[in-house]
């Protein structure tokens, strides 16, 4: 049984969340590509337990092509073979500022990120990561 929803929001608070949505849209431009962005949320949605993006991003991403093999191992992506390098960073990093309370956001989370990302894509990856945390919040918050 669901918790009942609390407030709309978006209806609410139109103009700010406006705003999400244009960082949403700058995002969409990114080089880092769709699949690792719609990786690095899903992996914090599952972190922060927010249903509706759970289902929202695995969605976007089967319909996208992605494996069921890597949507299912994505909790265990650090033993998982289905991951790339560069993935294993932006999710490390996607863990670190998820927990960021916790983590500090450390310099071995980060330091990897240089190796398979441009400047440009690192702050994109921590603009990605950080809007979700937001829409999480919201989400989870408002019972959405």
């Amino acid at each position: 049984m669901s918790a009942p929803k609390r407030l709309p929001y978006y209806s609410l608070s139109p103009a700010a969340y406006q705003g999400f949505g244009a960082t949403k849209k700058a995002l969409d431009g990114s080089s880092l590509g769709k699949e690792l962005i719609e990786l690095a949320w899903l992996r914090m949605s599952q972190m922060n337990g927010c249903a509706f993006c759970l289902e929202m991003h695995a969605k976007a991403l089967r319909a996208d092509g992605v494996p069921e093999a890597k949507l299912d191992t994505l909790a265990g992506w650090r033993v998982a073979d289905h991951f790339s390098a560069r993935e294993r960073a932006a999710l490390a990093w996607t863990e670190a500022l998820t927990l960021v309370d916790r983590t500090g956001a450390p310099d071995a989370d980060y330091e990897p990120l240089k190796e398979y990302f441009s400047e440009v894509e690192i702050s994109d990856l921590t603009f990605a990561i950080a809007l979700m945390s937001a829409f999480n919040r919201l989400a989870i918050g408002m019972r959405q």
